[in-house]
């Protein structure tokens, strides 16, 4: 039994000023609106509703807290590009990201999801780029890899590890399927190094 499955939802906050204190481990999951991010996220922690998965991507306007264990935290970050929303409603959003990214001291390593057939769209680029910069590991999941066959799924892994590379940072890319589980080692194999988790 995975102790992700222990997760709690702990705090909703529209920016980071309302997170509470800046201490322990953070690691955040960030991804455009319809990247898959609460499947993700419900597929980790064995709950089926523990983030709200939505028909209408970018349903999730907030910073989300959920904790792991005193310290440790996971923070699901407002999603980002299609949404159906006032521009107004996007710029905030943008700002609040980047503002926790930036000043957020305790985050430790940072998940971007993209989805497996349309990877390192621009903000993903962005956003990645931002995290190099910071000296931030990242983890890029390539999300609904069950849609592809698994020839298909190693040739676009492949080429998005040759293209992560640019970043000239930590840049890890794994497939992952909140579907079938694929990936979901990894993914909690990376968070336990990330959390200073140590494997059984």
């Amino acid at each position: 039994m995975s102790h992700y499955s222990q997760v709690k939802f702990s705090i909703s906050a529209p920016d980071i000023s309302h997170l509470g204190a800046d201490e322990g481990i953070e690691i955040a999951f960030a991804g455009r609106s319809n990247a898959g991010k609460s499947s993700a996220l419900n597929k980790l922690t064995r709950q089926k509703s523990l983030a709200r998965t939505s028909k209408t991507p970018g349903r999730t306007q907030l910073i989300n807290v959920f904790e792991l264990d005193e310290g440790r935290r996971l923070v699901d970050l407002p999603g980002y590009g299609f949404a159906q929303v006032p521009l107004a409603v996007k710029k905030k959003w943008q700002k609040s990201l980047g503002e926790y990214l930036q000043k957020r001291e305790s985050i430790k390593g940072l998940v971007v999801l993209m989805d497996i057939r349309h990877p390192f769209k621009d903000l993903d680029q962005e956003l990645i780029h931002w995290a190099v910069a910071a000296d931030l590991p990242v983890l890029a999941l390539l999300t609904k890899a069950d849609k592809l066959k698994s020839g298909k799924r190693k040739a676009q892994v492949l080429m998005a590890r040759e293209a992560a590379m640019a970043f000239c940072g930590d840049v890890t890319v794994e497939a992952f399927s909140s579907s079938n589980g694929i990936g979901l080692e990894h993914l909690q194999q990376k968070l336990d190094f990330w959390f200073g988790i140590p494997r059984d």
